[in-house]
């Protein structure tokens, strides 16, 4: 069974959205399952420390987590056209990782979300993709054959899956959102499950 982890951070609730269509995607897939994992915000404040366990959602995400896993499809909000601090000081801890090779050969996306349409989307995107391809990982995007992708008025990039709030309250995806989303999913798992079985 190819186990897929979806790796994201959210505020507000519009990421963890996407990421629970994303697992909904790899769930389609026979022989992979989703492994759904989040990771705790970056304080200043040093005398009440995050707990280990959150109080609600996902279990925060363990180096583990990237070991064990056969592909990765990673989100966070957009930050000034960047990723957040939270999953962005996740992955700067992974050198270990990275020095090993654990990640290298399996395939990636990623997603986001942003208030408005020309949020840094794009740009938020290739941002996590940078240290995927350091690791070695294959990046996977959102081919324009999927009809989504092209009558999409809000979120949807072929780089990778995306939400754009709007005036919308958090979390309200559009069905093409929820389609695109779910299609990477489903194309990351797809893959990961052909590579386990050409090994």
């Amino acid at each position: 069974m190819a186990e897929i982890l979806v790796l994201f951070y959210s505020r507000k609730g519009s990421t963890a959205e996407l990421a629970r269509q994303v697992c909904r995607g790899i769930e389609s897939v026979p022989g992979a399952r989703a492994r759904l994992r989040t990771v705790p915000q970056v304080t200043a404040v040093i005398e009440q420390p995050e707990p280990a366990v959150p109080s609600e959602g996902p279990p925060f995400a363990t180096h583990d987590d990237l070991r064990e896993c056969d592909g990765l499809v990673m989100g966070s909000p957009t930050r000034f056209g960047n990723m957040a601090a939270p999953l962005k000081y996740f992955l700067d801890g992974t050198s270990a990782l990275w020095a090993s090779g654990a990640l290298a050969g399996k395939p990636a996306g990623v997603f986001t979300s942003t208030q408005t349409m020309h949020g840094g989307q794009e740009t938020t995107l290739m941002s996590m993709m940078m240290p995927l391809i350091h690791h070695g990982m294959y990046i996977v995007g959102l081919p324009y054959t999927e009809p989504a992708l092209t009558q999409t008025r809000a979120g949807g990039s072929p780089y990778g899956a995306s939400h754009v709030v709007g005036s919308n309250a958090p979390g309200k995806l559009t069905d093409d959102e929820r389609v695109l989303a779910s299609l990477l999913g489903k194309r990351v798992a797809e893959l990961a499950v052909r590579l386990g079985n050409a090994r």
